[in-house]
């Protein structure tokens, strides 16, 4: 038989309100009352049973998030952040890597109070998603709700402007080149216009197409680079965190260091890039200002109604320099 609130409040001699206060983390109760309920409800084994609760309060405290992978490290970091903000601020996450339809059916069978889309789960067929605020993460190409963005093309831009500053001028750029992504196609378009308006052309042949997006695209993709330019290549910007791991192993089979030999300047600002072994600047959107923007719009959309504009949020760039030895 399963524990319900009121075995709690008479293990814990509280009220039943009081317990359901402090399983919703309402600041109402005193933190050493609601440490202790919680402890008790632990060790009773409770579960809060979140269709009965929404059938109640019309809320299940829950945000839908359709998701395309979990795979790629920025994506798995972007997701465990989300996750983290909307626990604290008293939201749980149900996560489905299923086809937008079927998602959202399921998200309207246990009543979300919001769904949040990843770019690439939008379809030019877009279901009815009634009475439920919605937002997009990624591309605002035709999107029908608010969207989340980051300027891929202009965090590029910026990478090879600031090579370029740096005295680069064989600077090559490893990525997806398949323009099947349009997040992808926009790194490759700030590119593209960083090197044309910084050293007057596009290297073509520096453009390397990485057929994929993991660590062993970009070790590939890099050796191939380095055999074909094997003492002209001085800067190589990356597509993502996951092409960056295996560009470095590339270029440490080379025989090269970096930054010494060859610069290295990775696209996705996440906390995972303090784990190069090697000193890697990195350009784009700090991964908890993406989190704090997104969980901050969902919040507003549940609690308060509101409908937020779509943003575009300003990628950052951090410099690596290699220590001197002393």
């Amino acid at each position: 038989m399963s524990v319900t609130i009121k075995d709690i409040a008479k293990v814990a001699g509280v009220s039943y309100s009081t317990v359901s206060k402090a399983l919703r983390n309402s600041p109402l109760v005193k933190a050493p009352t609601k440490k202790r309920i919680m402890a008790i409800a632990d060790n009773l084994g409770y579960h809060p049973n979140v269709a009965a609760r929404s059938l109640v309060s019309k809320r299940s405290n829950t945000v839908g998030i359709i998701w395309p992978t979990v795979e790629r490290a920025a994506h798995a970091a972007l997701m465990t952040q989300i996750n983290e903000h909307l626990e604290e601020k008293g939201y749980k996450s149900l996560i489905s890597i299923n086809n937008m339809s079927d998602a959202i059916t399921t998200f309207q069978s246990i009543q979300v109070d919001a769904i949040l889309i990843f770019y690439d789960q939008m379809t030019d067929q877009v279901p009815s998603i009634p009475d439920v605020p919605v937002l997009v993460y990624g591309t605002s190409h035709n999107s029908p709700f608010p969207v989340i963005d980051v300027n891929r093309k202009g965090a590029l831009y910026l990478a090879v402007s600031h090579l370029i500053k740096a005295g680069h001028s064989h600077i090559a750029f490893i990525g997806d080149l398949s323009g099947r992504d349009p997040l992808q196609e926009e790194k490759v378009l700030g590119f593209k216009e960083g090197m044309l308006d910084g050293a007057g052309h596009i290297p073509s042949n520096l453009l390397i197409n990485s057929n994929g997006m993991t660590y062993y695209d970009g070790y590939k993709a890099a050796e191939e680079l380095l055999a074909a330019f094997p003492s002209t290549i001085t800067a190589i910007i990356s597509g993502s965190f996951d092409l960056t791991k295996g560009i470095i192993r590339a270029v440490q089979e080379a025989n090269l260091l970096i930054p010494e030999n060859v610069t290295i300047l990775s696209y996705d600002n996440i906390p995972q890039t303090t784990t190069f072994e090697s000193p890697v600047s990195v350009i784009g959107v700090p991964l908890e200002k993406i989190t704090g923007a997104i969980v901050n719009r969902l919040i507003n959309m549940m609690e308060h109604k509101n409908i937020p504009p779509s943003t575009i949020l300003s990628p950052e760039l951090i410099e690596v320099k290699a220590e001197m030895p002393s």
